[in-house]
């Protein structure tokens, strides 16, 4: 059954803006504790009842980052509250566990969050697409996140282009990072390949030749446009032309002529058509073949 688009990816940034600038309000009144939990107020909530959302698309959060996060906590504390439905006598997170996770980090007892009740599928969309607005997933994150729009929720691409803010190009290009083998994959995620090397490696098919491309993309050592000529020039190989095959006789011809001229002498070509190379390697080479030469010349001459 078709699941109803109901516009939330438009009505996030608005949803999210607003939710900061009732914190910033309430954080001159003085009953936050007395405010309705479900009411659109921010207020403080025990860390302990707090879950993360299972249908998160970030799976990685960079540690570095992360503890400069904690750091300003610890100094500064959480400005934006996070977004929470409630889960039982519990809470679950539908935007800001990265907040969440610092904010442990911290060591705070209690984080703010404005707690609405959303239905399941609205959790999964807003929390897909409040993650694709940040930008703040790598790029396998970011395309599974986008394929899971797409199959849950029936999007186009056009469609998640427009709840997201990028463009169809974008979007399928994302995709297309899918389409490559697992090694690959692995090494975008982590952040070893890009995105533009990686997107050079979709036209080839066979597995293994394209963690051996990928090898020599890892870590930029070389120029997207270099790699794309790299991958081009795996595709479409040149070919040697195949040896004529030489008759016995002209074989023995250029042997008989190594033998007479004492140096290399070569062939290129068949009994039909082709040219005969005589090497001299110093001047002693050069004047015995002169001598024969002019030997030839005289015995036509008295004939």
């Amino acid at each position: 059954m078709a699941v109803k688009k109901g516009g939330l990816g438009r009505g996030l940034s608005a949803l999210l803006s607003g939710a900061e600038e009732e914190y910033e309000n309430s954080l001159n009144e003085q009953d936050n504790n007395a405010k309705s939990e479900t009411d659109g107020s921010p207020v403080e909530i025990s860390l302990n009842l707090i879950d993360p959302n299972v249908n998160q698309p970030r799976k990685t959060f960079d540690e570095t980052a992360m503890n400069e996060l904690a750091n300003s906590i610890r100094i500064h504390g959480v400005i934006s509250p996070i977004i929470l439905v409630p889960n039982g006598e519990r809470y679950m997170i539908i935007a800001g566990e990265r907040r969440f996770r610092a904010a442990k980090k911290a060591g705070l007892l209690t984080i703010p969050g404005i707690v609405r009740n959303y239905t399941q599928q609205q959790v999964k969309e807003i929390s897909l697409i409040e993650n694709l607005q940040r930008e703040d997933l790598n790029p396998i994150e970011t395309a599974n996140a986008i394929k899971q729009l797409m199959e849950e929720y029936k999007y186009t691409q056009e469609e998640v282009a427009d709840r997201i803010g990028k463009s169809r190009p974008a979007i399928a290009n994302t995709l297309r990072l899918l389409t490559l083998s697992q090694p690959v994959i692995d090494l975008v995620a982590e952040g070893r390949l890009s995105p533009g090397h990686a997107r050079c490696l979709v036209v080839v098919e066979d597995a293994e030749a394209q963690l051996t491309l990928a090898k020599n993309g890892i870590d930029n050592k070389v120029s997207v446009r270099e790699f794309e000529k790299m991958v081009k020039a795996f595709l479409t190989p040149k070919t040697e032309k195949p040896k004529q095959e030489q008759s016995i006789e002209l074989k023995d011809l250029i042997g008989r002529m190594q033998r007479t001229f004492a140096t290399k002498v070569s062939a290129l070509g068949n009994d039909r058509r082709g040219r005969i190379y005589i090497d001299y390697y110093n001047r002693d080479d050069l004047d015995r073949i002169v001598e024969l030469v002019e030997l030839l010349e005289r015995t036509k001459k008295q004939d």
